[in-house]
């Protein structure tokens, strides 16, 4: 699976931006999908994820309430709808694949992204 992650880019604090994660190769539908992030100089971390079919999501709880994670199976695609966006949330974001159920660990995670830089301005 090959994902390729767009969407990124400078915004204000309180902004917004969406995130899509392009799959090819094989489809996603089998897979459960995560969005990870990583600012300058600090440790990749998790932000989300959801279950193969949709019906599960799960969150950091740095960005629970703002970010919303959702998945088009049709379109091999996974997007990530982030509001009231903070500086803090400054960072590259990566989207990844996994045959396990959504968890936030990314040592389980088998197929990752270019990742696209998150900007937020305050």
């Amino acid at each position: 699976v090959q994902l390729q992650a767009s969407g990124g880019g400078l915004v204000q604090a309180g902004g917004s931006l969406r995130l899509s994660c392009a799959a090819s190769g094989r489809t996603i539908s089998s897979y459960a999908m995560g969005w990870f992030r990583q600012a300058s100089g600090k440790a990749r971390e998790f932000v989300a994820a959801i279950s193969w079919s949709g019906d599960s999501a799960h969150y950091a709880d740095s960005v629970k309430g703002r970010f919303t994670i959702s998945r088009d199976n049709a379109k091999n695609t996974v997007y990530l709808q982030m509001d009231s966006l903070k500086p803090e949330d400054t960072a590259v974001y990566y989207c990844a694949a996994t045959s396990y159920n959504p968890v936030p660990n990314l040592q389980l995670y088998d197929y990752w992204g270019q990742g696209t830089q998150v900007t937020v301005s305050s």
